[in-house]
């Protein structure tokens, strides 16, 4: 019979301290949906814990803070029921600043979206629906594999309605893998192994290997037949990145800022007049015919701003049809300068025709130019009154007051070294301004 030593096993004794300790420092953390706050005591638990996990870096004080908060509180509960969830939780990083400093956080408030232990920098919208929207996308695979009809299903609904979809039926997983990853932020991108003739007869495909490409916002779907390197693939997903017409708001400008075609853009007084939306089905069908161009409209009505810049306000001729280059040029076509109400296809396919033959007059445009120029011009008066204010200030400052005492200087109540990130625009549309950006 073996006899119990009287001595501790050294080893036992590191495993058992071990096990005492985290049992101590171990968290339980809720996952029922709501925004967990951390401290440094937790922060790295809960990073260990999550596969998936966004934390907003926040300060007390910071206003910007304070209007993220709810937005945050309204996002937590769709995402922690996601088929891969994602927890949201909170730093005060201005109290815990090593961890501050770690991460390189210099603004508030700053949100990072930690994959597996990894960070990522979020800089996307932050209102609640757009934000859920952009962190699924984020979180998810490059490319997801589609087992049966019942994942393609639940796939196209997860993925929501605001960007395109690219499926491949029948098509290996490597033919997508790159291009997956290169367009991850923009689109969704799934293989489908097994699926029914059904499908095919939903998605409208006769046969596969096939790519079809979903718009669901816009009510589009593409379909190509190959042939499938990468080369041919890429020119596919760029033609059906943005919809074959696209309305011109603040975030499709952002949308056009990638894509290097020439902008058709139509110019109409309301976009939601039977004789413009009647303009824009003829526009589709110009789209479909000529992929190497994007077609765009606006309504004066809908972004005046916007259609000044081309010299477009109500009253002006309109409709107006002119080629953009997406910066400060653009070009009208001789003889077409506006668009009678008959006929509008014929005048269309004219209006096309006369650019490739170089029939044109060129631009400029004057909204973004000019406005910037009287922004700087502005800017730079008030940049030197300020200067002139503050040397005026310092000298008054340095100097006594009436009884002799000197000026002592007030310490700034937050001298933490950090600065809150500037206030950015929500998009609106009250003027075109091409530095704009979401908040």
């Amino acid at each position: 019979m073996a006899v119990a030593s009287r001595h501790s096993n050294p080893i036992s004794l590191v495993l058992l301290c071990s096990i005492l300790i985290s049992l101590v420092t171990s968290h339980e953390f809720l996952t029922d949906g709501t925004v967990i706050e951390l401290d440094e005591s937790s922060f790295d638990s809960a990073i260990a814990t999550f596969d998936r996990i966004l934390v907003d870096f926040y300060a007390p004080w910071c206003g910007h803070c304070k209007r993220l908060s709810p937005e945050l509180d309204s996002a937590a509960p769709v995402l922690a029921v996601l088929k891969e969830p994602v927890v949201i939780a909170k730093l005060n990083a201005d109290k815990y600043r090593k961890l501050a400093s770690k991460y390189e956080i210099d603004g508030f408030p700053t949100l990072k979206l930690f994959l597996h232990g990894v960070p990522v920098d979020y800089t996307g919208p932050r209102k609640a629906e757009l934000l859920t929207n952009h962190i699924k996308k984020i979180a998810s695979p490059n490319v997801t594999l589609l087992e049966s009809d019942a994942s393609i299903k639940d796939f196209v609904k997860g993925a929501g309605s605001d960007l395109p979809l690219f499926i491949g039926f029948g098509l290996e997983e490597i033919a997508l893998a790159k291009l997956g990853g290169q367009y991850k932020k923009t689109a969704w991108f799934g293989i489908a192994k097994d699926f029914s003739e059904k499908t095919m007869v939903q998605y409208d495909f006769d046969k596969f290997p096939a790519l079809v490409s979903l718009y669901p916002k816009y009510n589009e779907r593409n379909v190509f037949y190959g042939p499938f390197k990468e080369a041919f693939l890429e020119d596919f997903i760029k033609q059906n990145l943005l919809p074959l017409t696209v309305p011109i708001r603040y975030e499709t400008l952002k949308l056009l800022r990638d894509d290097k075609r020439k902008i058709i853009l139509v110019i109409v007084e309301d976009e939601t007049e039977d004789k413009s939306i009647n303009l824009v089905k003829i526009l589709r069908s110009a789209a479909t015919a000529n992929r190497d161009f994007v077609f765009g409209f606006i309504g004066v009505n809908q972004w005046a701003d916007f259609a000044e810049t081309f010299d477009a306000a109500k009253g002006s001729d309109l409709p107006k049809m002119l080629v953009w280059d997406g910066n400060e040029e653009y070009y009208l076509v001789e003889g077409l300068e506006r668009l009678e109400e008959e006929d509008q296809a014929s005048q269309v396919s004219r209006f096309l025709e006369g650019y490739r033959e170089g029939k044109t007059i060129k631009m400029t445009a004057k909204g973004p130019a000019d406005s910037m120029k009287l922004v700087i011009g502005v800017a730079l008066v008030l940049v030197i009154l300020v200067i002139v204010s503050v040397v005026v200030a310092i000298i008054y400052l340095a100097g006594e007051t009436g009884d002799g005492t000197q000026i002592r200087h007030a310490r700034p109540e937050n001298e933490s070294g950090y600065k809150p990130i500037s206030d950015s625009s929500e998009g609106t549309e009250e003027g075109y301004r091409g530095g704009d950006k979401e908040d």
